[in-house]
């Protein structure tokens, strides 16, 4: 059977990252990778250790005239989000990825490539499996869930990890250096909701609202974007059309990844016939309102708006409605503030990722990011406001904390000269808005000294995710050379 990835440069690089493109490994689901990097220690004849968290650390003693040079972690995360086109039917829990060559990108067909952080696992086992490239002793470590809370690294235990010099490998853009990274949290917001039979008259029409077209994307990396929020324009929606005439919400929903914009939101309402045209009048008016807004950030939004039929015989309360309505209207999503520190770069946010209906309630899912621990609880305390007003529930939860900067970095100098005589200009140091887990290892490590970076990928934690060929022959290419020169 034919590699799809065959041929490419680096070669070992790209055989295991079409590996692990087979392999179930979607956050909350890590068995099976793991489970395959061991093995792979174990074949290597390396020494390997698998934590009660799934972490997985790969010991490999540096090459002749390193073998006493400063222990290098090399660290990134195996678990993915996994998310899908709307009409796809993939079942990450057994399938594998199918991948997609397009000029000097990766893909796969209708999903999330994993990417994020896969490159990182494919880069370190080729590296450790290598015979022929000088490098310091190193320590590979992989850790679980980081895309749902960092878990992975909040369990492990320091004991297994001895070297002070660390390397994450989960950035994606080519030719910067991370060397500081924003904090966060998740809240939820529970709506309490009571029900009301629906009364039949044979007047009433049944319609279905769903957002479509929208490119969703990284709630960090994307959320200065101005890309629309399909929670924010559904809820907006029945706000619009409640000031116009009368319906029953039955459902509502939305996103699927707390850390991912979402594209997808969708409610179902029942209205009588005779209101029937100012409803269709109405949702046209706002979807034209919406897209003007979007033209730039999202060109391609459109709500579908049908009829539907389905089987109904209860819709929520007129107090739950409202409740709902304010909720969604309420709580903040987007950027919250810049930095006055470095220019461009987001200081806070929220991103409004998931809304679920069940039973009893209405739950609304918040990834919150901050590089100040002060802005991220402020945030929080907006969000349980909201939670009060309608008599509704919060909790927070998966908080880790921000990498600061540090001023002197052996490990950021010796990148900045390898990156100059490689390439002959400077790359760029720079802070980043999505959370990275050196904040934890900075917690967990005294005077850890650590930078992040890896190659250009683009449209991650949605179905669009690509990686640059050519950028990760480069980017993998540099971590040798830096390599070379820690002695």
């Amino acid at each position: 059977m034919s590699r799809k990835l065959e041929g490419l440069k680096p070669g070992r690089v790209f055989y295991y990252f079409e590996e692990i493109t087979k392999i179930p490994r979607c956050s909350f689901h890590e068995e099976k990778i793991s489970n395959f990097l061991k093995e792979f220690g174990k074949e290597q004849e390396l020494e390997t250790i698998q934590d009660e968290a799934l972490n997985i650390i790969i010991k490999k003693p540096g090459t002749p005239g390193y073998e006493n040079s400063p222990k290098v972690v090399l660290q990134g995360h195996m678990d993915m989000v996994c998310e899908q086109e709307e009409d796809l039917n993939h079942d990450f829990s057994k399938d594998p990825l199918k991948l997609i060559l397009e000029g000097d990108f990766i893909k796969a067909e209708g999903t999330t490539l994993g990417g994020d952080n896969g490159i990182a696992v494919a880069m370190a086992l080729a590296l450790l499996e290598s015979k022929d490239i000088p490098h310091p002793p190193l320590e590979v470590l992989m850790t679980t869930n980081e895309e749902s809370g960092m878990d992975g690294a909040k369990a492990l235990d320091p004991k297994h990890i001895d070297g002070r010099i660390l390397i994450n490998i989960d950035s994606e853009e080519e030719g910067t250096i991370l060397v500081s990274c924003a904090g966060g949290e998740r809240n939820k917001v529970k709506v309490p909701i009571e029900w009301e039979p629906l009364k039949l008259s044979g007047n009433e029409l049944i319609y279905s609202i769903k957002t479509s077209g929208l490119q969703g994307g990284h709630s960090g990396m994307e959320i200065h974007k101005g890309r629309g929020n399909a929670n924010k324009i559904i809820s907006r929606v029945l706000a619009f059309v409640k000031d116009e005439c009368k319906f029953h919400l039955v459902h509502i929903e939305g996103g699927s990844k707390t850390n991912a914009i979402p594209r997808n939101g969708r409610a179902i309402i029942v209205l009588n016939k005779e209101d029937e045209n100012i409803f269709i009048q109405a949702t046209e008016a706002l979807e034209e309102q919406i897209q003007k807004e979007l033209e730039n950030s999202d060109p391609k939004f459109n709500l579908i708006v049908e009829k539907i039929n389905l089987k109904v015989d209860r819709v929520f309360t007129e107090d739950s409605l409202n409740r709902t309505i304010a909720a969604l209207t309420l709580i903040p999503t987007g950027v919250q503030s810049m930095s006055g520190d470095m220019e461009g770069l987001v200081e806070s946010s929220n991103n409004l990722g998931v809304v679920r209906t069940f039973d009893e309630e209405v739950t609304i899912e918040s990834a919150i990011r901050s590089s100040k621990e002060t802005l991220k609880k402020n945030i929080g305390k907006q969000i349980k406001t909201v939670a009060d007003i309608v008599k509704g529930q919060w909790e927070s939860y998966g908080s880790y904390p921000a990498w600061e900067y540090s001023k002197d970095s052996q490990i950021r100098e010796i990148f900045k000269r390898v990156y100059k005589s490689q390439y002959g200009e400077n790359i760029k140091v720079a802070a980043i808005h999505a959370g990275l887990e050196c904040g934890i290892f900075a917690e967990k490590f005294h005077n850890m000294d650590m930078i992040s970076f890896g190659p250009n990928m683009f449209g991650v934690h949605t179905p669009e995710e690509r990686l640059s060929i050519s950028s990760t022959q480069r980017t993998y290419e540099l971590l040798i050379n830096v390599l070379k020169e820690i002695k």
